[in-house]
């Protein structure tokens, strides 16, 4: 494995312990994909430092538990988003008669 993969598998690794974000998050401030963020964490990282890995694994199942209580959020703002441009469209049409 090329040096720069390790201290970047380290990095990435230290980030989401130190700021608990999401890989989504992480691969966007690396620049990098979320594939790459994933197979850092979940298969280079135990082989590099397992005890950091630990740490990550626990955070990564936390996002996980989660996951889907994001997901209805995310649901609920976007058909609360379409109602309000919906209801702000019909108070702007001419009344009839």
């Amino acid at each position: 494995m090329h040096d720069y993969i390790k201290e970047r598998t380290i990095r990435i690794g230290k980030h989401v312990v130190e700021t608990r974000k999401t890989v989504r998050m992480i691969a966007k401030e690396f620049g990098v994909s979320k594939s790459t963020v994933h197979k850092d964490l979940t298969e280079r990282l135990p082989q590099i430092n397992p005890e950091l890995a630990k740490e990550v694994k626990e955070v990564l199942e936390y996002h996980k538990s989660i996951r889907h209580l994001r997901g209805g959020e995310a649901t609920r703002k976007k058909y609360e988003t379409e109602t309000q441009s919906f209801n702000d469209s019909d108070s702007k049409a001419e009344p009839i008669g």
